[in-house]
């Protein structure tokens, strides 16, 4: 009975396991459904059958679907920068003292921090980290980098470069 019972507990992780880390199947219509939203999130569930030949209701039920599974994270609203006076973007290269697991946390933790950060990668290569920071202008971004940035423990060397154009910027994922 013992072994039995450990059996069916091992089952049951195995099938946690399996359900909350293996990726979503996602069949032709929720791609659709998926390229469609990241067009216009906005459009109703009326507008997205009629698309897609299927009834509202189907198509709400896809929908809650995705968002539960979390393929879909959130809905929101895409600002223009320059309307609302931060359109200098720059991007700025980390390189930390160490690679201990105690700096990447520090840097982390306090980067998340900082309004102006709209993007932090972790990279490969000869710097640590890539950030996108978006600022109203060089005043404000060599305060960012004097009374924020560099306040961070064992931060090693920076080097920053500044947008002259943006030639592409979407975050628009295709699904075929």
């Amino acid at each position: 009975m013992y072994f039995k019972v450990k059996k069916f507990i091992l089952l049951l992780f195995i099938k946690y396991f399996y359900e909350k880390f293996s990726e979503m199947k996602l069949d032709n219509t929720d791609k659709k459904i998926l390229n469609y939203l990241q067009q216009d999130c906005k459009q109703t569930n009326k507008e997205l059958s009629s698309k897609l030949n299927l009834s509202v209701t189907a198509v709400y039920e896809r929908i809650k679907k995705l968002e539960r599974e979390k393929v879909i994270t959130q809905n929101v609203s895409i600002l223009d920068k320059e309307k609302v006076g931060l359109g200098f973007i720059v991007f700025c290269q980390i390189r930390l003292t160490q690679h201990s697991k105690e700096y990447l946390t520090i840097f982390e933790t306090e980067v998340i921090k900082f309004e102006e950060v709209v993007e932090c990668f972790h990279v490969s290569g000869e710097y640590d980290y890539l950030l996108k920071v978006v600022v109203k202008d060089m005043v404000h971004f060599r305060s960012f980098m004097v009374t924020k940035l560099t306040t961070i423990s064992h931060i090693g060397s920076t080097q920053s470069s500044f947008n002259i154009s943006e030639v592409k910027n979407t975050t628009a994922i295709t699904l075929n």
